[in-house]
């Protein structure tokens, strides 16, 4: 039983790892994106928006069994198998990217307006404000954001076990369930319990370490800011 334990625990890692990684990368502009083209944002573009947007929730809606099946075709065609841990990694990705980008356009919303307001008029561009104020700023919300997201797939990686994709899910299908071994089932679910409390502990220290030790603009802006907030009373002073 011990090897078996093992030997689908990686399994289990190596395709949240992936699936994590992937919807890091592809959430996070994702979400930037949807934040900057909203209404009243720095890109306000309605139509962008809306079509991300849509494309997104589609993605979330999908109950991630169906997904599994709807992308076998794709999955055979971008790593050359359907199953196993390395089939797996496809329609996990897919489900954390949407689910991923709403959370960073969530975080990126929290970030006071009045850094990124003070970030234009120091003359910072677009890429200026993104990288030396939104995400910065919404960094402790993004590393709850990760937190939330690899949960979620170990979750769901334990759904796509039971259908062929390998790990946990696929050692507590076959074994504890079709050959009634309670005992290793038993052992499975504690298995991901721990892993589920583990990551959330993590996240949860990375999160209070960031927000207790603050996420501050870059200098020119907080001077920009600093100098904004000075020059705004001495206006209101000269007007009275």
């Amino acid at each position: 039983m011990q090897p078996l334990l093992y030997d689908n625990t990686l399994d289990t890692l190596f395709m949240v790892w992936w699936s994590t990684f992937y919807a890091v990368l592809f959430g996070i502009p994702a979400g930037v994106l949807l934040h900057l083209t909203d209404r009243g944002a720095l890109l306000q573009n309605v139509v962008v928006n809306k079509v991300l947007g849509a494309i997104v929730n589609i993605g979330r809606s999908f109950p991630f069994l169906i997904l599994i099946v709807v992308l076998i075709p794709f999955t055979r065609l971008v790593v050359g198998v359907s199953i196993g841990p390395t089939g797996a990694v496809v329609p996990l990705a897919i489900a954390a990217i949407p689910f991923f980008a709403r959370l960073v356009e969530a975080a990126l919303r929290e970030v006071d307006h009045g850094l990124v307001e003070a970030a234009q008029a120091m003359g910072g561009g677009t890429w200026t404000i993104i990288f030396k104020v939104l995400l910065p700023q919404a960094l402790p919300a993004l590393v709850a954001a990760v937190t939330t997201t690899v949960i979620t797939l170990i979750g769901y990686s334990a759904i796509a076990g039971a259908v062929g994709g390998g790990g946990l899910g696929n050692l507590a299908y076959t074994y504890g369930y079709q050959q009634y071994e309670t005992s290793l089932m038993i052992t499975t679910v504690v298995e991901l319990i721990v892993l589920v409390t583990l990551v959330q502990l993590l996240g949860d220290l990375i999160v209070r370490r960031l927000a207790g030790r603050g996420t501050r603009p870059s200098s020119p802006v907080r001077v920009g800011l600093r100098r904004a907030r000075t020059e705004e009373p001495a206006a209101v002073t000269e007007a009275a």
